[in-house]
Formats: structure tokens, sequence, C-alpha cells
């Protein structure tokens, strides 16, 4: 039984131990994924967007306020920051076959595509949860 235990205990620590070799992607390649993508770009224009709803909730913020806080929006800022989540989340493998995709054809079409892809399922989904609404309130009626 020894060698049945000894052998079992060995392919689970080499099983084991192959998660773990997985190789953690670089900050480079993860930073090189994120400007392909453009999403420091992405981050600066919704950062903009936001900017009039913001002003609404602080209405007494002067307009110099605003001026530095716009100047202050850094979409490089901002890739930094989540590079380590990439890095928990991905192998380099992974970053290396996205790379290779979003700068085929296709994936730069994806890439330019995207927002507006959003923008309208956000749209539907809307509209998806007004529904929703309705027959709720439909049927608590009926009760």
């Amino acid at each position: 039984m020894k060698p049945f235990t000894s052998t079992l205990l060995t392919s689970l620590l080499v099983v084991f131990s192959a998660a773990s070799w997985a190789e953690a992607p670089s900050r480079e390649s993860v930073k090189e994924l994120l400007q392909v993508t453009g999403a420091g770009n992405m981050a600066v224009q919704m950062m903009e967007q936001m900017i009039p709803s913001m002003k609404r909730m602080v209405p007494d913020a002067p307009e110099a306020f605003w001026d530095e806080f716009a100047s202050q929006v850094d979409g490089g800022e901002l890739e930094d920051m989540v590079i380590p989540i990439y890095q928990k989340h991905l192998t380099q493998a992974d970053v290396n076959a996205q790379l290779k995709f979003l700068q085929s054809d296709a994936g730069q079409k994806m890439i330019k595509v995207q927002p507006l892809i959003m923008q309208e399922s956000m749209m539907v989904g809307q509209e998806w949860g007004m529904k929703l609404m309705q027959r709720a309130q439909a049927k608590l009626k009926e009760r």
C-alpha cells in the first residue's frame, strides 16, 4: 500500500504544482493589452461623460474645481492601477492569446464596435428592466 500512497501523493503534488507554475503576465504585456483595447481612453471618455452628473450632485462647486478635476483624469494612471488585477486573473498565455486576437482584423473591429454594442445593450437592458417592472406590477394587481 505504501507505493500506491507515495505515487498518489507525488501525482497530486505534480498536479497542484503545475497550476502554480502558470506564468503570471508581465506588467508590460498587460499594459500593451490595455493600450490595444483603448481601456485608458475609454475611462477618460467615461469620466468626461460623468462630470455633468457630478456637477448636479455638487452644485456649489466652482467651475475652477471641475476644470482641475478634469485635468487630473489620466487613463494611464487607471491602467497602472488595474494591471495587478489582470495579473491576478490571467496568465501570460491568456494575455498573449488576447493580444493576438485583438491585433487581428476581427479583433480591431471588435474594439471599434464594442462601445456601440455596450451603449445599445444598455438601452435594451433598460427597456427590459421596465418591462419586468410592468409585469411585476401587473401580477401584483391580479392578486
